[in-house]
């Protein structure tokens, strides 16, 4: 971690706890140890800087899911607030522990991406995030955001099930690599995974809609938000239609991997003007409140939610509920 924001996370809480409320609200800092940008010596000093308006608990996670149980128990213990520290992973398991109640969850940013977090409008330097959560104390104001489901499991703004849960799986196999190169990373395991399974003989698949209509292709990607991603702060937009609180799914289905294909859509991906489901591989959909996917030929395929690849299906049911998640930000 740099020395500049050291001292700034030092500076911050000397000058927030001259001016300490009387009642402060209770607020459990969830800490993902692993994440890309999260050291000890950050955590404390996130958390010093916090307890200038609240009243903190900070708990590590130590493994797959903890967040989820941490949240359920904030839950019961009538905290007012929880704040995911760490990636895109972390929120998620957060979000599934909140899901459905009145406590609000909002996040720092700890991970590669932060996807959530900017999606939020919280900044994505770790000194500006945390004083705008102090500023926040002052101006309490939580909303209630949509959560997205497939197969019983919650994310907030994104899931893919084909080649883009493929790069998601490779690049987890790998953290430190993650952390190191951060999206050159992730575009280096895009390569490779195309071209290792989605060139000559990729998993094929069916979307099918309520109403009737069903798209044949070789990945899907749903979508609870716009952008899909970022890269470093480039936002990645893929479906149209996409916001965290009109209680729609929005998405597209990529028909063929083809050489000649990728190349366009990926231009289209970061482009300002061309659109990706305009492309004439690419269809698009939104405004949805379910839809399935299936595997055609057999294969179970990667799926992934919110940057986690959470195993391989041949079957995957997409479903929203809206407004199921407080959050503030």
């Amino acid at each position: 971690m740099p020395t500049a924001p050291i001292d700034s996370l030092e500076r911050l809480g000397q000058t927030w706890a001259l001016d300490a409320p009387t009642e402060r609200k209770r607020m459990l800092v969830i800490v993902n140890p692993y994440a890309t940008t999260v050291s000890v010596r950050l955590k404390n000093l996130v958390v010093y800087a916090l307890q200038g308006r609240y009243e903190v608990t900070a708990v590590e996670t130590k493994g797959r899911n903890h967040a989820t149980e941490l949240c359920q128990e904030a839950r019961a213990e009538g905290y007012d607030v929880v704040v995911a520290f760490g990636g895109d992973g972390t929120v998620n398991e957060a979000a599934n522990g909140l899901a459905g109640g009145d406590v609000p969850l909002t996040c720092l940013p700890g991970g590669a991406t932060n996807v959530y977090c900017k999606m939020l409008g919280i900044p994505g330097e770790i000194v500006d995030a945390t004083e705008h959560l102090l500023r926040m104390a002052d101006d309490w104001q939580p909303r209630r955001a949509d959560l997205a489901r497939v197969n019983g499991r919650h994310f907030v703004f994104s899931s893919g099930i084909g080649l883009d849960a493929s790069v998601v799986e490779r690049v987890n196999r790998h953290p430190y690599r993650k952390a190191k190169f951060g999206a050159w990373y992730f575009t280096w395991a895009a390569i490779t995974s195309f071209l290792g399974r989605y060139v000559t003989n990729p998993p094929q698949l069916c979307v099918e809609l309520p109403d009737g209509r069903s798209f044949d292709g070789v990945t899907a990607i749903v979508q609870n938000g716009d952008p899909f991603t970022y890269f470093r702060n480039r936002p990645i937009h893929l479906a149209k239609g996409g916001e965290i609180d009109n209680g729609a799914l929005s998405g597209l289905i990529l028909r063929r991997s083809t050489p000649t294909v990728m190349p366009t859509i990926i231009w289209r991906a970061f482009s300002k003007r061309a659109e990706v489901t305009r492309h004439r591989a690419v269809d698009g959909f939104d405004g949805l409140e379910e839809l399935t996917i299936r595997s055609t030929d057999g294969r179970a395929i990667p799926l992934q939610v919110d940057g986690d690849h959470i195993g391989d299906v041949t079957e995957a049911c997409y479903g929203i509920a809206p407004h199921a998640l407080p959050v503030v930000s």
